[in-house]
């Protein structure tokens, strides 16, 4: 098993660069190849570090790839898991995996590659020793020098200085670890545990990046390092601003989705020095960027030039003599071992940079030839132990004798040999059927697979560590003769749709369980000691799916019956079985979880997809799991109206309540229509990505002058959609307190929504998450009442998380605390708060305890 992963991890790292999206290994268009041969030239490589996704530079980094075509990576220490979705209901862990897939498609047009850490955005962080507690400082500064001796950079670049100030935490601790990792990559003492698969590596030196896209640095510094990063590419004639602002349009998640470039005009970038050897004129002063660097590599970078002069886009096949030629040089040139001994940028002695470049020789091969493969198969889905139906086309287009010799299955160990002449122009085909092994992991990303820590994800395969994203989960190696030499091309099998024809997008190859199951509940709010129905749905992936569900629950709670018989005839079926759940009588909190068995095989997964047309289908598998919560909790009032913003559950925390909701849209929200309601709740930034609400908004007060509540959450101060946000003066502010466990002031301990119908207490405020709240108000109408204050340590308290003003005959809530957060966590006292704000107003005989529906 182990095999096969490293084998699956190794082969990943090669088809980098060859696959976008699911087409298949496609060959390069000439131009393409034409950038990929001046790459190939280049001997150069620059590591960019900062915390985030959108911390990087874009137009340094396409300055660098495709202008000056070295290799150039971009390090996120964090895959963005604590931000905001402008996009949509993902947070958390799924938000990580859109993000990735965001960076992912930003280097796709930029140039550059990528590599993450294990840590976790927790959250924004006012101090970046906050920051270093809450990951582990230690894996974190290990996961640097993993990517720094994996991918052996001449010069490293952060985008933030390591003095503390003004910044976010996250930002100023990537620059001190990256500091700290610049001076043990090329330590043996340094986590020698990496050095049985890696070599040592050290950079030349470590720079601070200002200027730019103005993020970090001074770059009006006398002492900084200047560099000229405007300009067009070579090849394409595309400004490199333009590019960079497409590469940067990809973080639409946030909110960057109409981010234009630099156009044309000249641009500067400025570098301070953090360590290693000075620059005087360029950041890559005395690292030799031409193939001298390599003993014996003087001829191959003199065969590249001519090869560049002599290359024509409309006839690449006329160079594929010369670049066999070139390949058998390159291969006969062997890098010295490295011994575990020290290695660095100014002797170029690197297996790792000679094995890039053999890969790129390849790619670039394939171009000239046209030589394109595919390997497809009717399902994007199969079960472990089920049989692949593999269908391989091979075709090329250039008139050069081609033998298709093999397509090898490493994860299997076998391979189809039988040697097929290449015609041009006519593809030639190959079938297969292979099983897929029964221990194939299931389709997760593989930082997803374990429980994690508050700020670290935990990964069991080293060799993972840095990977954007899994390796494929069944390898295609497809080997072809061309000139006397082999030439391995790697694929990955993909679905061929029946409607192919109408533009149905393939997908890769996920491994999946033959049912997924799901809690019809989130979070699941008790009575203690209430008994109460929880349903699992059960789905089917696979006809004839048969077996027992059970619900494991912990000590304290129980659960009847022990087990559910479910069967399912055909493929997306579902069924909803309902166990009998009984509480503790005291108030506590739990973790449910559903298990599948069949045919003595236990399978436990969910499943949630994933779909924004700007980056490719993701699946994943985690386990299905539901928060149960024991409280004692009583609301008032029943009709609720949700109008949904940019995405979070509070309609489900309010069904869970007890309340009966109705979503509204802007045009709902008319004065017979708000009639039937006592309240109306406004969903998360609902004021920043709505454009029907503003016209609505003085229907939506006298709703509350004339006897109903109104409760907006949070927005961004920077992109309203209106000025006017409640009856009365508020402006908003980017203030926020970052610990969840800062302590609450009572400032009116008196007030109705702190006393009616649930007393609330500081208690109420313990297990809180991530934060305690986001952007809240600074400046306020004396008819708002500021019910609490907290504050990060160091600072002033803060009175804008909770506003509450009397309006004519109702109340008028504004409140910044994460609500958005704290309810699929399922902490209490956010449900408790929460239910008094709604219940504001509302005549004590309507007061019923909930928790047991």
């Amino acid at each position: 098993m182990k095999k096969r992963l490293l084998y699956r991890i190794v082969l990943g790292c090669a088809l980098a660069g060859v696959l976008v999206g699911a087409r298949g290994a496609e060959p390069l268009s000439p131009t393409a190849a034409l950038r990929e041969l001046r790459g190939f030239r280049e001997m150069g490589s620059v590591l960019y570090i900062a915390a985030h996704p959108d911390d990087e530079n874009t137009q340094l980094i396409t300055y660098l790839a495709r202008g000056r075509n070295y290799r150039t990576a971009y390090l996120s220490l964090t895959r963005g898991d604590g931000g905001q979705n402008v996009l949509g209901p993902e947070f958390d862990e799924e938000l990580g995996v859109i993000r990735t897939q965001e960076l992912l498609a930003a280097r796709r047009l930029d140039g550059g590659r990528q590599f993450f850490t294990r840590a976790i955005d927790f959250g924004f962080s006012k101090d970046y020793r906050e920051t270093l507690n809450i990951w582990d400082r230690q894996q974190v500064l290990s996961d640097i020098v993993r990517v720094i001796r994996t991918f052996q950079p001449d010069v490293m670049i952060t985008r933030f200085s390591p003095q503390p100030g003004n910044n976010h935490g996250h930002h100023t601790a990537s620059a001190v670890l990256a500091i700290e990792a610049f001076k043990l990559a090329g330590d043996t003492n340094a986590f020698p545990d990496q050095l049985r698969e890696l070599q040592v590596w050290q950079p030349k030196r470590l720079l601070q990046n200002g200027g730019g896209l103005g993020r970090g640095g001074d770059a009006a510094n006398d002492r900084s390092l200047r560099l000229e990063t405007g300009g067009s590419d070579p090849v394409t004639g595309e400004s490199f601003g333009d590019i960079a602002g497409r590469s940067r349009s990809m973080h639409k998640t946030q909110g960057f989705g109409n981010f234009s470039g630099g156009g044309r005009g000249g641009r500067q970038d400025s570098f301070q020095l953090l360590g290693g050897e000075a620059a005087t004129n360029d950041i890559l002063d005395g690292v030799d960027t031409t193939w001298a660097r390599v003993p014996g590599g003087e001829e191959i970078g003199r065969m590249a030039d001519k090869l560049i002069v002599g290359f024509d886009t409309n006839n690449p096949a006329a160079s594929v003599p010369a670049l066999l030629e070139l390949r058998a040089r390159l291969t006969a040139l062997a890098a010295p071992k490295s011994g575990g001994s020290s290695a660095g940028a100014e002797g170029g002695r690197s297996p790792v940079l000679l094995d890039d470049k053999r890969q790129q020789l390849d790619r670039i091969l394939q171009a000239c030839l046209g030589l394109s493969v595919e390997t497809t198969l009717p399902q994007a889905e199969v079960v472990p132990g089920e049989v692949l139906k593999l269908r391989h086309t091979a075709s090329v287009r250039a008139d050069v004798p081609v033998l298709w010799a093999a397509v090898r299955y490493p994860v299997v160990s076998h391979e189809l040999k039988q040697t097929l002449e290449m015609s041009p122009n006519q593809p030639a085909i190959r079938e297969g059927a292979e099983t897929l092994p029964q221990d194939t992991p299931l389709s997760q990303p593989y930082w997803l697979r374990q429980e994690r820590t508050t700020g670290m994800f935990r990964v069991d395969e080293p060799a993972l560590i840095g990977k954007p994203e899994n390796p494929p989960a069944f390898p295609i190696e497809h080997v072809f003769e061309v000139g006397g030499q082999t030439l391995v091309i790697p694929d990955v099998p993909v679905q061929a749709p029946a409607d192919a024809a109408n533009g149905t997008a393939r997908r890769r190859l996920d491994v999946v369980a033959p049912v997924s199951l799901r809690f019809v509940w989130q979070v699941g709010l008790f009575a203690p000691g209430a008994t109460r129905p929880i349903e699992v749905e059960v789905a089917a992936v696979r006809a004839g799916a048969t077996g027992t569900l059970q619900l494991q629950t912990p000590a304290g709670w129980s659960a009847t019956p022990a087990s559910q018989q479910f069967h399912l005839s055909t493929v997306g079926e579902k069924a909803k079985l309902a166990f009998s759940v009984t509480a503790p009588r005291t108030p506590t909190r739990a973790r449910f979880q559903a298990k599948a068995l069949i045919q003595g095989a236990e399978f436990v997964s969910q499943r949630i997809e994933i779909q924004y047309p700007h980056i490719p289908p993701q699946l994943l598998q985690p386990p299905a799991r539901m928060e149960a919560v024991s409280l004692d909790l009583t609301i008032r009032g029943h009709e609720v109206g949700y109008v949904p913003g940019a995405g979070d559950k509070t309609a489900e925390a309010l069904e869970q309540m007890g309340y009966k909701v109705t979503v509204l849209a802007g045009t709902d929200l008319t004065p017979e229509r708000l009639r039937e309601l006592h309240a109306v709740v406004f969903g998360i930034r609902a004021f920043n990505v709505r454009t029907d609400l503003a016209a609505q908004l003085p229907a939506l007060f006298a709703f509350v002058e004339q006897g109903g509540t109104v409760i907006e959450q949070y927005n961004r101060p920077n992109d309203l959609k209106t000025s006017r946000l409640a009856p009365f003066e508020l402006r908003l502010s980017n203030d926020r307190v970052t610990d969840e466990t800062a302590a609450m002031t009572f400032l009116v301990p008196e007030h109705p929504a702190l006393t009616t119908p649930n007393k609330i207490t500081s208690a109420d405020f313990e297990g809180w998450v991530q934060e305690r709240g986001v952007y809240f108000p600074n400046q306020w109408d004396e008819h708002f009442t500021p019910l609490l204050a907290c504050n990060d340590p160091g600072e002033s308290p803060l009175k804008g998380g909770l506003l509450v003003a009397q309006y004519g005959k109702g109340y008028f809530v504004y409140t910044g605390l994460a609500w958005f957060r704290q309810f699929p966590a399922g902490v209490p006292g956010a449900y408790r708060l929460f239910a008094n704000l709604v219940s504001l107003g509302q005549a004590e005989a309507a007061s019923q305890p909930r928790g047991a529906r």
